[in-house]
């Protein structure tokens, strides 16, 4: 799919200045926001951006100060395995 976004010239010009690959950097930013709000997960966004693992994935999203959701059920599941590796 291919997705054309119109903009005036001299804002064109003015990304294209600050962002040498302005197609590139939309999708970019796309992907980032598509995340963010949750209507992508991690994988779509790794293929969406064509990374290759999911490490390029998670570090793509800490350059950007996008971190991946650690919920209270990811804390207890690790509390829970924690205690079982400590008291072997």
């Amino acid at each position: 799919m291919s997705v054309t976004i119109e903009l005036p010239e001299e804002i064109e010009q003015q990304l294209k200045t600050e962002w040498s690959n302005l197609p590139r950097r939309a999708l970019e930013v796309l992907a980032l926001e598509g995340y963010r709000s949750g209507a992508l997960t991690l994988e779509q966004l790794r293929r969406m951006l064509g990374f290759q693992t999911r490490m390029e994935a998670d570090a793509f999203l800490k350059q950007h100060g996008v971190y991946l959701e650690y919920s209270v059920e990811n804390l207890e599941r690790d509390r829970e395995t924690l205690e079982r590796i400590l008291a072997k």
